[in-house]
């Protein structure tokens, strides 16, 4: 059920971007207070959206879910826990999940401490950070889905790359 909760919340993360592109372009060409106010709070929608989906990516990994075709190739339940949580973004799909947060946050970022900035100014970075958002969303939802499951499930999965069982894995991807 969370994998499900995962991949909903990454639609929903997606139809937020979209309002968020809306309100950030539409609103200033229109001088639209409303409209680009909806940028700012689509931001932060979609910002607890992807971390929402990205938890339940994690979450799969660390209850070694093999259902889940992302968790089958990259997990094994043998795994300490550092690598079992470090596997959801040690492959392109988790890799891809993961920079959709990083960028979400970015944009909730903007949309907190950005008061300083001209209201026309956020709100257009906002939505061409929404539409980046979208894109990136898109090609996830449609070509690397990490939530895709297995009809039957594998018994247990194949493990992490054993180049990337590395402690400095856990680090490096999040620091960048």
């Amino acid at each position: 059920m969370i994998v499900e909760t995962g991949h909903y919340a990454l639609v929903l993360a997606g139809a937020l971007a979209l309002a968020q592109s809306w309100g950030g372009l539409w609103g200033p060409w229109r001088g639209s207070v409303r409209q680009m106010a909806l940028a700012d709070s689509a931001a932060l929608g979609q910002a607890a959206f992807a971390t929402l989906a990205f938890a339940a990516l994690v979450a799969a990994h660390v209850t070694s879910d093999f259902s889940v075709a992302n968790v089958a190739s990259n997990s094994h339940s043998t795994k300490p826990l550092l690598y079992k949580i470090t596997g959801a973004w040690g492959n392109h799909e988790g890799s891809m999940a993961f920079w959709i947060l990083i960028m979400a946050l970015f944009g909730s970022a903007v949309a907190v401490f950005g008061g300083n900035l001209p209201d026309d100014l956020r709100a257009r970075a906002l939505g061409i950070q929404g539409l980046i958002g979208l894109g990136f969303i898109a090609f996830v939802l449609f070509t690397s889905n990490p939530f895709w499951r297995m009809d039957p499930p594998p018994m247990d999965g194949r493990g992490l790359n054993p180049l990337l069982q590395d402690p400095g894995l856990a680090f490096h991807p999040p620091f960048l």
